[in-house]
Order: structure tokens, then sequence, then C-alpha cells
């Protein structure tokens, strides 16, 4: 098993998560490992779509328009325009 260390943990989280462990009977070790373990489960059980990243990345750029779904349809070379 890993272990490791947080540092610079603000006291007011660690408050909470004691609290929070308190409430659940639960040691604040323990609170921490299931914390952990929802974030990564809900982050490997909903990924987020490719072209929801692509959109998200170039909208301070202007991009305005949903971006064409391309599944399914042959690849085209893409058009440059002077």
């Amino acid at each position: 098993m890993a272990q490791f260390t947080v540092r610079n943990l603000e006291d007011q989280v660690r408050d909470e998560l004691r609290a929070l462990a308190r409430r659940n009977g639960q040691s604040m070790e323990e609170t921490v490992r299931e914390i952990l373990r929802a974030a990564v489960a809900e982050r490997i059980s909903n990924p987020v779509p490719l072209g929801t990243k692509i959109a998200s990345r170039f909208a301070k750029h202007g991009l305005t328009r949903p971006i064409e779904e391309l599944r399914g349809q042959p690849a085209r070379p893409a058009e440059f325009r002077e």
C-alpha cells in the first residue's frame, strides 16, 4: 500500500475532515481514503468526452459554435483559407 503526506493543508480543512470522520465513526485517515477513492472512481466512470474538452479549451479563444461530430465519417483533409 502507498503512503503520502499532504503538506500545507489549511487548518479549517483538517478540522472539517476530523469532524466528518467523527460523524461517520471513522478515523480521519479512513475518511480521506474514502474521499480519494470516490474522486478517482467518479473520474474513471464519467470521463469528460474529448469534444467537450476541446470546446472548453478553445471557448476562450472565440469558439462559439459546436464542434461537428465526425464519428463514422471518413476523414477529410483540413481546409485553410488565406
